[in-house]
C-alpha cells in the first residue's frame, strides 16, 4: 500500500491509524533517511495504541518500552548498533516475539535477525512534490 502525506500532521495521523489496528506480536520496520518523519509517524502509532507518555527516539538506549497503552509498545532505533550481537545482549527476542507491538527504525542494519513475517514501512521525500511531501509505503514481508 502506498500513502501520500503532505504534512507532518498527515504522517502522524497515518501512524495513529496503524496503532489503532495493531495486534499483539506484530513487528514493523521503519526505514527512511534522517528527517523524513519517522518520529512523527511513531508518535502517531503510540497515540493509536493509547499511550499517553511522551515518545522519544531511543537512539542512545536502542529500545524504549511503553507499557501503559492498549498493548505494550517496543520502539527500537538500531542506528548505532555496531554488531547484531548487541541485540542479543538487549534480549531482542523477548520483544520481537512478545505480546506487544514492535517498531524498529533502521531495521535494514539487523536484517538477519528480523522475524520471517513483518510489515515494512518506508518513508521517502520527493521535493518536487513539496517540502513536506512524504511517500509512505507499507509492505507485508513474509516467506
Amino acid at each position: 500500500m502506498i500513502f501520500e502525506s503532505f504534512s507532518e500532521t498527515e504522517t502522524f495521523e497515518l501512524g495513529v491509524k496503524i496503532g489503532k489496528e495493531a495486534k499483539p506480536g506484530e513487528v514493523y520496520t521503519l526505514l527512511g533517511d534522517l528527517g523524513v518523519g519517522k518520529t512523527a509517524f511513531t508518535k502517531g502509532v503510540a497515540k493509536g495504541l493509547e499511550i499517553l507518555e511522551p515518545i522519544s527516539s531511543p537512539t542512545f538506549t536502542i529500545v524504549q518500552v511503553y507499557d501503559e497503552g492498549r498493548l505494550p509498545f517496543y520502539h527500537f532505533d538500531v542506528y548505532r548498533i555496531g554488531d547484531v550481537e548487541e541485540m542479543d545482549e538487549i534480549g531482542y527476542e523477548d520483544y520481537f516475539y512478545g505480546e506487544g507491538v514492535t517498531f524498529i527504525e533502521w531495521a535494514n542494519l539487523i536484517e538477519e535477525i528480523l522475524p520471517s513475517k513483518y510489515r515494512q514501512i518506508t518513508i521517502e521525500k520527493d521535493l518536487e512534490k513539496g517540502f513536506d511531501y512524504r511517500k509512505i509505503t507499507i509492505e507485508e514481508i513474509e516467506p
